[in-house]
């Protein structure tokens, strides 16, 4: 089906067919439900190439994620994908590990002009090399920023919410209260660790344990914590930077014989479906991730748009929900 024939379909002339494909408000309501109508009964599908060669824009987003195995990275990627659709994009996505030569094998697509903006939540450390490849292309990035702030960028406060995270452990009577962190190459590693070294380091038992674990996953969670059911004494107390890593724990716990929370309490981070899944169901820190995804095209559209706007920080609420495991 041609723009000519959904013009024929609909009544109208071909120019009011193409100003309503591309948004314009030029266009009477009335006209515009008639060629939204032929449309939907022929099922068009416009020639995005065709577009591309009229906007010199393609109506694409390149979106480059850390991790999509990740809840949090997923439900991230919702967000955008429902917010770059209400307004006329489509998105290609990269699940690019942070391994830099993955992401320069995606970023060619700026040569070709394929994608008119990126919105990455690679590491932290990434992020020089990552500048220099993209250039002047508009960029957002989700979650792990630059602090000099010339990158917009949205997220939560990642320290904030870490801290008040240790704290609920030690209201409730914790006192040897140990985290499981992922790659200090993520920013968000980084201020998570800060937020529970800051707090711990204002307690009078002196105590502090840190287990990395080798990646946000289930299984290295689980041995995580098994290294720190070894120490002597062993934690009362868990913080762990994501779900999934505490559901490990957890299972750790359990096998051990002990009991969550009256062995060790439990606390995880993102707010994910898992943390309702897992028994005891566990206290976390919920981020507002397809919030976030929403945000990040906002921004991305405002770069799009006016390629000289100064860049922005979106800092958004988290919420702190109280289950049984703490």
């Amino acid at each position: 089906m041609s723009i000519q024939k959904i013009a024929k379909l609909a009544g109208v002339s071909v120019a009011t067919v193409s100003r309503v494909l591309n948004n314009s408000d030029t266009v009477k309501t009335r006209n515009r439900e008639r060629v939204l109508e032929a449309i939907r009964e022929s099922n068009y599908q416009p020639n995005l190439l065709a577009r591309q060669l009229r906007t010199a824009r393609s109506s694409m987003i390149l979106v480059m994620v850390s991790n999509i195995a990740n809840p949090f990275c997923a439900d991230v990627v919702k967000g955008i994908e429902e917010e770059a659709e209400k307004n006329g994009y489509r998105i290609l996505l990269c699940n690019s590990g942070s391994n830099i030569e993955r992401s320069k094998s995606s970023l060619r697509l700026l040569s070709g002009k394929m994608v008119d903006g990126i919105i990455t939540m690679d590491a932290f450390s990434t992020l020089p090399e990552l500048t220099t490849m993209i250039a002047q292309t508009p960029w957002v990035q989700c979650a792990e920023y630059a602090d000099a702030g010339d990158i917009s960028c949205v997220g939560i406060s990642d320290t904030d919410a870490s801290e008040h995270a240790v704290r609920h452990l030690l209201k409730r009577g914790c006192r040897r209260i140990a985290l499981i962190n992922h790659d200090l190459s993520y920013k968000y590693a980084q201020l998570r660790e800060r937020g529970y070294r800051t707090v711990m380091g204002q307690q009078d038992a002196g105590y502090e344990a840190i287990e990395y674990a080798s990646d946000l996953s289930f299984r290295s969670g689980k041995a995580a914590m098994v290294k720190l059911l070894e120490a002597d004494p062993r934690p009362d107390g868990v913080f762990a930077v994501s779900d999934t890593l505490a559901a490990g724990a957890m299972r750790a716990i359990e096998e051990a014989g002990l009991f969550i929370p009256q062995d060790i309490a439990v606390v995880g981070f993102d707010g994910s479906e898992l943390a309702e899944m897992v028994s005891p169901q566990l206290t976390t820190i919920e981020q507002p991730s397809r919030q976030i995804g929403r945000q990040a095209v906002v921004l991305l559209l405002k770069k799009i748009d006016n390629p000289d706007a100064p860049a922005e920080r979106v800092i958004m609420d988290w919420h702190f929900i109280a289950r049984a495991s703490a």
